[in-house]
């Protein structure tokens, strides 16, 4: 039923209006006088019943649908009216009064303004204003009804009007009574569109934007056209009026919704060169015709085309500039933000530059309260910059839309933009920013290498300074070490072998060597246990883990050495056994110092690829995190960043220590 409904509105539309054709035809009147009202009666009924039929906009398909019912059917009453009086046909009076009646339910029209475009008047307190616009339509249709008016004398000379029900005067009073009610109205209505505009946003605005400026082009071509034709307002008003049913479908059925900002620069362009025209033919044709005294020349018309020629460029330019002004306000043209982009980063000599421009683009073009671009960098980094727009409420600032910023498919950072509650994103503004993020894909890639870089060049700077404070320790504890050595041979051996030599210069018998022989052993054993000290000849000679049993051994130490199946038998490089061996004698000293000799296990294995030691006591522990590290540790991280290696120091008060070293095996071969 909806579909019959759907197709029969527009065909009985179009059919009245010709029928009302023929009819004035045959009455010996103008066949265009309701023809013109063929634009304005198919966009009502054509709206009205798609509206209908896809069950869009609430009643505002039905009310369109009446308002495209009702001209016709008034053109073809009138027409009728026409016809009988000049043939003698019944039914004149009443076809006349029918007409001069239902012109007043047009003012139906009312409803349309109130309800757009939801169907529904904009809060429960603007439901007051539907029943005084249903009473003002009845009111004009029951004026003329029931008394004769002014119109109806002048629209039917000669016809009696059939009811009469009141007196000519209290007709017109009443007439002029609705009309004054029809402006409240009319403003009323005005008032309540441009409070829904004002609390609109997203779909509702746009389709408020489309319904306006129509409204808006048929009002404005209407009042020229009353001053520029002044025989024919009702044919311009029949012309531009139907723009208004067709934006209103447009806006309703959401077809390129948002477009309308592309679509009133370009009535606005149109408009303004129309003026130009306009003023150059009147300045030149008229003004300086009308001095001359002859408006009809030629010359004239000629010049004033040539003018128009040459300046019709730079008047276009301006327009168009003004027209974007008027739509877009102080935010930028699409077309506008991509040149204006791609020339600031042509421009950009530093990369710092890129991102705050590339925010502000984004932001200015869209109209947003804040705008950021963000790089992605390796490891989780990021680099954001933000551009901030005019202040505005939080509370009503909207969701932020991202797209993200990809360069040969991979994803180099994002662009997040803000905008208004009461202002979305529309599709073409994320069209926008889609074409803005396309754009930007090289220069955010170029952003991050550059960024890759400083940080590989900070991490390089960092560590060549720690290497720098390392080499300084290692400095530092190998001049205490051999302070410490100095000290050792003068304590003991120097003097060992000083009171040697002054013994032998006082021996006179031969037994008294005995006793130096023996002070000379004990001296060389101490030589001996020195030089171990700086570099043990077992480790060379039998490897890691038999120099260690030895050494812990001398210094009784409570620990014991673990090493791993096959372990003891391999051998390393010279470096890495050393690195080994001290790491783990300089652990252990720290058990014997800061532990109290606790017990402890030094644990040793190996892969292909690394040897792995740990050393493990169960003292009293410390914090890691709060106790800073002393020299002993020092001197081992010292060490194992010298071999590339991976030291880790796990503590906790209560719960012994456990020093973890991985080092990269650099040669191995069997013990043989």
């Amino acid at each position: 039923m909806r579909r019959i409904v759907a197709i029969a509105v527009p065909i009985v539309s179009v059919s009245l209006l010709l029928a009302s054709g023929a009819l004035n035809a045959w009455a010996g009147r103008s066949v265009t006088d309701p023809i013109i009202w063929l634009p304005l009666s198919l966009a009502c009924a054509t709206v009205g019943s798609l509206l209908i039929l896809r069950r869009a906009g609430g009643v505002l398909g039905p009310l369109f649908a009446f308002v495209g019912l009702q001209i016709p059917l008034g053109s073809s009453v009138q027409a009728y009216a026409y016809a009988a009086i000049e043939h003698g046909l019944g039914g004149a009076a009443w076809a006349a009064w029918f007409f001069q009646a239902s012109i007043g339910l047009s003012l139906m029209f009312f409803l349309i303004i109130q309800l757009f475009p939801t169907g529904r008047p904009l809060s429960s307190r603007w439901h007051i204003l539907v029943w005084p616009t249903i009473a003002t339509a009845a009111a004009s249709f029951a004026a003329p009804a029931l008394g004769v008016v002014p119109e109806f004398t002048v629209n039917f000379p000669g016809v009696v009007h059939p009811l009469q029900l009141l007196s000519a005067g209290t007709a017109t009073a009443l007439d002029g009574f609705v009309g004054m009610a029809n402006v409240l109205v009319f403003i009323a209505c005005a008032v309540e569109i441009v409070l829904r505009y004002r609390r609109a946003s997203g779909d509702e605005r746009a389709q408020l934007k489309w319904f306006a400026s129509a409204t808006i082009v048929a009002a404005v071509g209407f009042t020229i056209g009353i001053l520029m034709i002044p025989g024919g307002p009702a044919a311009v008003f029949a012309l531009l009026t139907p723009l208004i049913p067709v934006a209103a479908g447009i806006a309703i059925l959401k077809y390129h919704l948002y477009d309308i900002d592309v679509v009133i620069s370009k009535a606005v362009v149109f408009a303004l060169l129309g003026v130009f025209i306009a003023v150059v033919y009147i300045a030149i044709v008229v003004g300086i015709g009308t001095l001359a005294g002859n408006t009809t020349s030629p010359a004239l018309s000629i010049a004033a085309t040539v003018l128009v020629a040459v300046l019709f460029q730079t008047v276009r330019v301006r327009a168009r500039r003004l027209a974007n002004r008027l739509v877009y306000g102080e935010r930028a043209t699409p077309y506008e933000v991509i040149a204006g982009f791609s020339e600031r980063v042509a421009d950009a000599v530093s990369t710092d530059r890129v991102l705050p421009q590339m925010a502000e683009a984004a932001g200015r073009g869209v109209g947003a309260v804040e705008a950021t671009v963000r790089v992605r960098l390796p490891g989780g980094l990021e680099r954001t910059e933000r551009w901030s727009g005019p202040g505005v409420d939080p509370d009503r600032v909207a969701e932020p839309w991202t797209v993200t910023v990809g360069y040969q498919g991979e994803p180099v950072g994002d662009l997040i933009v803000t905008k208004p509650t009461n202002d979305p994103l529309t599709p073409a503004e994320q069209a926008l920013l889609r074409d803005l993020a396309a754009q930007a894909g090289l220069a955010l890639h170029n952003v991050r290498l550059t960024e890759e870089l400083e940080i590989r060049l900070r991490e390089l700077d960092e560590q060549a300074a720690a290497l720098r404070v390392s080499r300084e320790r290692l400095v530092t504890a190998r001049d205490a070490q051999r302070r410490g050595l100095q000290r050792d041979i003068h304590e003991g051996p120097e003097r060992h072998l000083l009171d040697i030599r002054q013994r032998l210069n006082r021996v006179v018998d031969p037994d008294e060597l005995d006793g130096l022989i023996v002070h000379t052993n004990e001296t060389l054993g101490g030589l001996r246990d020195l030089a171990r000290g700086i570099f043990p000849p077992l480790l060379a000679e039998q490897g890691v883990v038999a120099a260690l049993r030895s050494h812990i051994r001398k210094v009784g130490a409570n620990a014991t050495v673990e090493a791993a199946i096959g372990f003891a038998d391999r051998r390393f490089d010279a470096d890495t056994e050393a690195g080994v061996y001290f790491c783990c004698l300089q652990a252990v000293q720290n058990v014997i110092r800061h532990a109290h000799n606790a017990p402890c296990v030094v644990a040793l294995s190996s892969d292909a690829d690394a040897i792995a030691f740990e050393i493990r006591d169960d003292g009293p522990g410390f914090d890691v995190a709060e106790t800073p590290r002393g020299m002993g540790l020092q001197i081992v991280q010292d060490r194992v960043d010298a071999l590339d290696g991976i030291l880790e120091v796990t503590s906790d008060p209560g719960r012994g220590t456990r020093v973890a070293v991985r080092l990269p095996i650099r040669a191995l071969e069997l013990t043989r």
